[in-house]
């Protein structure tokens, strides 16, 4: 029997969604190979964190002190390093996200294990993992071994699975000790910014009403909004518009911006790549208009439109009573 252990990663005293998708993948793999499940928790005053993850894995490991506030990944690589080292995991799950980017390459270097980065699934094949891998901008994926190693680190890209629970545990909680610790680190959190936040909140919106670069010019948004105001919902958008500077940021779905969990995603002119797909994979249904039936969003949608996004939202503007 081995270990999979999870870097539970959270922001302003709350748990990312990559951590409960990382979550539910290890939990699929640990029930068909025998394996167990530990999820590592590192921060200050983290126990409402605790509490939602211990229904999620066989053991939750807490480092809890007052030095852990902010993410510091000099700080997380000494207690990951030391923890591996204790426990010899056979997989060590991180989000594909900027803490990872940073924290995953020193880790392989502390540890000496080598690293797969954003990758789509896990496999185990005759007790060794493989990884999928988008490459070529997401058109083809490429399955990749490892070397042989005493344990492995993997970083997942956040949307590549889902975050509901495959079965509940009754979780074995553990206050670890703080490993020895540099005195003085080289790099000082002073605080987050959180660059979404505005006037809206996406991400507590039950119809989204999404624009990306099919909208074609700025003025065509007002119509886009029109439709959303009518229906009740909410305007979001791709990267594209907000690189235009056409919408602000907090309007932006997508890993560089809001994940949301709309029970209805209208996609107006938006392409679909990863990125933005990773945003919505807790969407009820997405309906996606798009003048190219190829592009990668009719993948994730359960209704689709290859027509003029205008003449959709002109359609649909006549048809709608108006509230």
């Amino acid at each position: 029997m081995a270990e999979i252990m999870v870097l539970a990663e959270h922001r302003s005293g709350e748990l990312r969604e990559v951590t409960l998708q990382m979550l539910s993948k290890a939990s699929d793999l640990c029930r068909k190979y025998g394996h167990e499940l530990s999820v590592v928790i590192i921060g200050n005053n983290v126990d409402n964190l605790v509490n939602e993850l211990k229904d999620r894995a066989n053991r939750v490991i807490v480092y809890n002190d007052q030095r852990l506030q902010g993410f510091n990944p000099d700080d997380y690589k000494e207690i990951l390093a030391s923890l591996i080292s204790e426990r010899k995991p056979l997989l060590t799950f991180m989000g594909h996200t900027p803490w990872s980017m940073d924290l995953a390459p020193a880790m392989a270097i502390k540890t000496g294990y080598p690293l797969a980065t954003d990758c789509v699934d896990i496999l185990l094949d005759s007790g060794r993992p493989k990884v999928v891998r988008q490459v070529y901008s997401g058109k083809i994926f490429s399955r990749m071994a490892f070397r042989e190693a005493p344990g492995y680190l993997i970083t997942v890209r956040g949307g590549a699975f889902p975050s509901g629970k495959l079965q509940d545990y009754h979780a074995e909680i553990i206050n670890a000790a703080m490993p020895a610790m540099p005195e003085k680190s080289r790099r000082e959190f002073l605080g987050y910014q959180d660059t979404c936040k505005g006037e809206v909140d996406i991400t507590q919106a039950e119809l989204l009403v999404s624009i990306g670069r099919g909208i074609g010019e700025q003025d065509n948004i007002s119509f886009a909004r029109e439709l959303a105001d009518i229906m009740g919902g909410t305007l979001s958008c791709s990267r594209p518009v907000v690189d235009k500077k056409w919408l602000p940021k907090y309007h932006q779905v997508g890993t560089s911006g809001k994940s949301v969990k709309p029970k209805v995603y209208l996609a107006l002119g938006i392409s679909g790549a990863f990125q933005h797909v990773a945003g919505i994979s807790g969407a009820g249904t997405v309906i996606a208009v798009n003048k190219d039936k190829k592009a990668p969003i009719f993948r994730v949608a359960q209704y689709g439109a290859v027509a003029d996004l205008l003449n959709i939202v002109a359609a649909l503007k006549e048809k709608l009573p108006r509230k």
